[in-house]
């Protein structure tokens, strides 16, 4: 499973909040819950979100392994 927690970190270490990412760049509040939800997000997003962040994909997400596999 591919979860977001760091996406948090990485937001709060850059002072960026999620208003502000949702108000001036125009991601949508439902992508925010699909992230807050570790659902499947567009790689669209993810690409954003470094931009936005300066960062690397890794900075913002990571592979769990699943137990039940």
């Amino acid at each position: 499973m591919i979860v977001f927690d760091r996406l948090w970190a990485k937001m709060k270490e850059k002072g960026i909040s999620q208003y502000k990412i949702i108000h001036d760049y125009n991601i949508s509040e439902s992508q925010f819950t699909r992230l807050r939800r570790n659902e499947v997000v567009k790689t669209e997003i993810l690409d954003r979100l470094c931009n936005i962040l300066g960062c690397e994909i890794e900075d913002i997400c990571e592979h769990v392994k699943d137990d039940n596999k």
